[in-house]
């Protein structure tokens, strides 16, 4: 039976714990509003590009490009998959983990088994659990990026990602691009996503056309509509990796808030249990103490 010095020094380190949890908990928080401001502000950004994208494909131009086209025949694709650089964030890498094992799947149902796949992970959590799948995978490797991208990066980086990969689609390394992340809905809710990055889809593109219809409005296109397609699909592939990487961060910081809720949940608890055990421990301890004296007493 635990000792009443013994139970205020445990009292003392789960009240410790209670304090850093709610403390983490706020700086997740904040993290995750950022995150959401980045968000918020990436997205006129690529509707913009969508629509432009949209008013080529409802006009009458013949517009097409290598990025679009979808190869006969799958040899060798590629998992982007972004998961976070620190840990504390809950079952997060790990349902996202097991989103990738299903997507490898899905690939190899589509292209055969001896598909090769190339997986970029993103993040150092990811990244681990990665190489552990690829050790004990022959047709799996590593994607060779030089670059140096993670979960926290934005801008140039970001743009040398998605120019890598666009790159090695055209000159034909790669014949498909699949990218991975969890899509953000709000602080409770985050939804895995695994969408084909390259080539890009038709159906995403289309949604942007049926606006476009729906305006109604005549454009003229200054220069020709191909050149303007060409220039503008790779935006478009940009602004969907810059989202990406916003969405992720965004995600990982809202696992990390519900996390850290759920400890500091549990800390309540167990501080309520213990200081209920030092008050009955105490309590009889009292009560012995006064049948000690009671009893001396009565002796005398």
């Amino acid at each position: 039976m635990a000792t009443l010095r013994e139970l205020k020094g445990r009292i003392g380190s789960v009240a410790s714990s209670e304090k850093i949890t709610g403390a983490m908990k706020m700086i997740s928080s904040a993290k995750m509003h950022k995150a959401e401001g980045v968000l918020r502000r990436l997205l006129p950004f690529r509707q913009c590009v969508q629509t432009v994208i949209g008013s080529l494909l409802s006009s009458d131009a013949a517009v097409s490009s290598p990025l679009t086209a979808r190869r006969p025949a799958i040899r060798r694709a590629a998992v982007i998959v972004l998961g976070s650089d620190d840990g504390l964030c809950g079952a997060y890498n790990v349902n996202i983990f097991k989103g990738l094992l299903g997507t490898l799947a899905e690939i190899r149902r589509e292209a055969g088994e001896d598909v090769e796949i190339e997986i970029a992970p993103v993040g150092k959590k990811m990244r681990r659990a990665v190489e552990k799948l690829i050790a004990s995978d022959s047709k799996l490797s590593l994607t060779a990026f030089d670059g140096a991208v993670d979960s926290k990066s934005d801008g140039d980086s970001v743009k040398q990602f998605s120019q890598y990969f666009e790159r090695r689609f055209l000159v034909g390394e790669l014949d498909k691009v699949v990218l991975q992340y969890m899509h953000f809905h709000s602080a409770g809710k985050q939804r895995l996503v695994s969408d084909t990055y390259l080539p890009v889809s038709q159906e995403n593109l289309a949604a942007g056309a049926a606006g476009s219809k729906a305006e109604g409005r005549p454009y003229l296109f200054e220069p020709d509509p191909a050149t303007i397609f060409a220039t503008v699909l790779p935006m478009y592939l940009l602004s969907v990796m810059q989202e990406a990487f916003a969405e992720n961060r965004a995600s990982e910081q809202a696992a990390r808030v519900m996390a850290m809720q759920s400890a500091n949940d549990n800390a309540q608890k167990l501080l309520e249990q213990l200081r209920l055990e030092y008050n009955k421990l105490r309590q009889q301890g009292i009560t012995t103490e006064l049948l000690d004296i009671v009893g001396g007493q009565a002796r005398d």
